[in-house]
């Protein structure tokens, strides 16, 4: 039976996300689905994040702040998640963006999907410091049972693409700050992910619900510290299911490629250039194919030259440019 007025709980871990933090609750706070308990838990911030929070929370009883001294995106998760007895869980960064009918959405499709499905995902689009789309290229349909899929690649992609029951979060132990602990933030996602795979189905709305932020200020884009995170991942889950070997093998050299992606982006060329290079001595082949949508990537951030990006889009297949479904800003 489906219930409609199932509160979800909505962590949202902020570490000096001053710029982004209005636009994020903004994104919350719209949704269809009201039934929320949201819950912001200040890692630490030294600017004005945790004032901006509370001026929200006068005008919205749904949301709470909670305080704390600085212990990474794991402790914050799980800290905000024990202050709520809500049945579904969704987490979303203080720097990402939410369409209105996410929550709605991925509710419907979660209870329907009956106990046994833990996880309910959708697809995200890239958006730059500005909110404004440049790449739209995840389009997964994975459901029922995908722990071989996620050992394959991290089709959920994100954190802020998650809503879960807290059965299956409990279950997998939360979110594990370990990683943290070893220097190697960043992958706590894909590893809470690969553990409710383990025991229960994954669910998809397969629309673009998700503006997922890339800019130089946030976790990701400390690439080196995102591929010991993923390393470490990786070999837990190897140790585990040896059969999927191939598939963690080919998991790691698409992260390698998102990676340099990603450093490019941020204009961290020394570790872009570093990535690519390991990903040359791995798979050759891999590396020289994908170098064009590199490029394409990187000039759809709108992060170079305005030359640059005519002479990129003058060499394109006219077929293959870049269409959004959408007008820009809608996140």
């Amino acid at each position: 039976m489906i219930k409609d007025n199932a509160t979800v709980g909505v962590v949202v871990p902020m570490f000096n996300a001053e710029r982004t933090i209005r636009a994020t609750l903004n994104s919350i706070c719209g949704q269809h689905y009201q039934a929320l308990d949201i819950v912001v838990v200040d890692d630490g911030s030294t600017d004005p994040s945790a004032s901006i929070v509370a001026s929200y929370a006068e005008q919205d009883s749904r949301i709470r702040l909670i305080r704390q001294s600085n212990g990474g995106v794991a402790n914050a998760r799980n800290r905000g998640v024990a202050s709520t007895d809500a049945e579904f869980l969704a987490f979303v960064d203080a720097d990402d963006l939410w369409a209105p009918s996410k929550i709605a959405l991925q509710m419907c499709t979660l209870q329907q999907g009956g106990s046994s499905a833990g996880l309910a995902y959708c697809w995200f689009a890239d958006i730059d410091g500005d909110g404004r789309v440049f790449s739209l290229h995840n389009r997964p349909d994975a459901e029922g049972r995908v722990l071989q899929r996620m050992c394959r690649t991290n089709f959920v992609g994100n954190g802020s693409s998650m809503l879960v029951r807290r059965a299956a979060f409990e279950r997998a132990g939360g979110f594990d700050p370990s990683l943290r602990a070893r220097n190697a933030q960043g992958c706590e996602d894909l590893l809470m992910c690969l553990r409710i795979a383990e025991s229960y189905e994954f669910r998809v709305v397969p629309q673009y619900l998700v503006g997922y932020r890339m800019t130089n200020a946030n976790m990701s884009s400390d690439v080196m510290q995102m591929l010991r995170s993923c390393e470490i991942v990786l070999a837990e889950f190897r140790q585990k299911y040896p059969q999927f070997g191939d598939d963690l093998d080919d998991h790691l050299i698409d992260m390698l490629h998102w990676l340099a992606v990603r450093a490019l982006i941020c204009g961290r060329l020394s570790a872009a250039y570093g990535l690519m290079k390991k990903l040359f001595l791995m798979e050759p082949g891999t590396a020289i194919s994908r170098l064009p949508r590199m490029v394409d990537i990187y000039c759809r951030a709108r992060l170079v030259p305005r030359w640059v990006k005519i002479r990129v889009k003058r060499s394109r297949n006219k077929n293959a440019e870049f269409q959004p479904p959408y007008a820009e800003g809608i996140w």
